[in-house]
């Protein structure tokens, strides 16, 4: 049981440090490279671009849809007791999540083909470590005011335990493709090599005091739930080792299974973008579609029955000298042959979590492109206006993405300003179950062939991102192509 409590200790603490997964201020914003990873037929004109190794794209966001750290650890005066019954118990509902997402991008490369320069490859290799937990509200509140009082004839939902996570090095390789000067096309395979994966969803069940017969009270309990782990025992193990060779353990391991040593699976992506007509733009696509197929190192724990008990009968007074540890027991025993619980090794098939964008793009004010000239583009080399003379652009953005107890979803609106061929800013608005007051920043900036660009969510927040309930930042370096560089 060790490991069932540790691991929901960490899933529910988790959320102060917690991210997302929506990179708004990336999408679409066809300048950086790294765009290609959000919409693999996003607009490309660049001849290649290559990214600085572990610095091309570091990645994090934060968010929580319910309580912050300032909420609970503020010094305003408030007893913490009150505050954790009246700022998380009282207000926090069994859909409010806290979810952590970061990447690191280790290898990307992009080129266009010699023989179709109206084709453009990329490749590379990036590591990411995504987790979500739902607020177990029935639970929370067992836990902190008990099964009496005014929770006599209440039934726990033991159902709103939901979490998963893992971490996860992805290859890839996609391509994109111009159609015609108004479509593109693109798509990506990836291959999944997972460092560990665990998840405990689609739990039932649930756990009732009511007024006794033969005792004061009587609880039932009915349940069927399950934690599923691939690659966390050995993790587990060498860490309970505590040995010298812990931290070399641990680099070996974690070396093995991001190399395609791990449990393995499958996924694809696919983007287009369309023009309507020579200012108006749209775009869409799904990402990670895919499974990994955990048949490695799997430890799962299951639990799963039905039982009634009235705790311990005593009649007094004739019993009054034998209350002892051996009724304890035989109720402890009683209760464990009820619920049958254990361990096994059952491979299983976790999905990653799909995600799909959307956007509308109307392009104005005439200026010098910064991908116009010499492009190296075959369909927009020659003749008529390039989609990129325009310094100002503004439309709508859509993501949704798919998370174990439904659609998390977030619309945005932006705005972005090209100054001639070296800089350019991005800005947006998005409203999603987080906030409604997200407002972030991105520039890039061309220095020749140097690429840098920096990403920042809710600004507003940053004036105290204890009490934040969204924060995000992503930059990296890149070496880029245009024209002759």
């Amino acid at each position: 049981m060790r490991i069932v409590s540790k691991f929901i200790w960490v899933i529910l603490f988790c959320g102060v440090n917690a991210f997302a997964q929506n990179k708004e201020l990336l999408y679409d914003f066809y300048e950086i490279s790294q765009s290609l990873m959000t919409n693999p037929g996003v607009k490309t004109s660049q001849k290649w671009h290559t990214g600085i190794p572990f610095m091309s794209g570091l990645f994090a966001q934060g968010a929580t849809s319910g309580v912050t750290v300032n909420d609970l650890f503020a010094n305003d005066g408030v007893d913490f007791t009150t505050k954790v019954q009246e700022r998380l118990l009282d207000v926090m509902r069994n859909k409010d999540d806290f979810s952590s997402t970061s990447q690191i991008e280790g290898i990307t490369v992009g080129f266009r083909g010699k023989n179709r320069t109206d084709d453009y490859y990329s490749f590379g290799v990036y590591g990411e470590t995504d987790i979500i937990s739902y607020w177990p509200k029935d639970l929370a509140i067992l836990a902190f005011e008990g099964n009496g009082g005014n929770n006599i004839g209440r039934s726990f939902d033991l159902g709103d335990l939901n979490f998963r996570g893992e971490m996860v090095n992805v290859f890839h390789f996609g391509i994109n493709r111009k159609m015609s000067t108004a479509l593109t096309l693109g798509a990506r395979a990836k291959i999944y090599s997972s460092v560990f994966q665990f998840q405990s969803i689609n739990n039932s069940g649930s756990f009732t005091t009511r007024q006794g017969q033969d005792n004061v009270y009587e609880s039932s309990i009915n349940t069927d739930m399950q934690l599923q782990t691939a690659g966390v025992r050995e993790i587990y193990d060498i860490l309970e080792e505590d040995s010298n060779t812990t931290q070399k353990d641990l680099a070996s391991l974690f070396s093995k299974r991001v190399l395609l040593g791990g449990n393995l699976g499958f996924g694809v992506d696919f983007g287009f973008s369309y023009s309507l007509n020579p200012q108006t733009t749209i775009t869409g696509s799904i990402l990670d579609v895919g499974f990994i197929n955990n048949s490695k190192d799997i430890w799962n724990y299951t639990i799963k029955g039905n039982t009634t008990t009235d705790g311990i009968s005593v009649f007094l007074p004739e019993d009054i000298d034998n209350v002892n540890n051996d009724l304890w027991q035989e109720l402890i025993d009683q209760i464990d042959e009820a619920l049958p619980h254990g361990e096994n090794e059952s491979s299983y098939i976790s999905w990653r979590p799909v995600k799909v964008y959307g956007s509308i793009r109307y392009d104005f004010g005439e200026g010098e492109s910064p991908l116009a000239e010499n492009c190296g583009c075959a369909v927009n080399g020659g003749g008529g206006r390039n989609q990129g003379d325009y310094r100002n652009s503004v439309g709508g953005q859509l993501f949704m993405m798919k998370r174990p107890l439904g659609i998390q979803a977030a619309l945005t609106g932006f705005y972005q300003r090209r100054f001639g061929r070296t800089f350019s800013l991005k800005t947006t608005y998005t409203i999603d179950k987080y906030s409604f007051t997200n407002m972030g920043l991105g520039a890039n900036l061309q220095l020749g062939p140097v690429n840098f660009y920096v990403l920042a969510d809710n600004l507003l927040s940053y004036s105290n991102i204890a009490d934040s309930h969204y924060a995000s930042l992503q930059f990296g370096f890149n070496i880029i192509s245009w024209n002759n560089n």
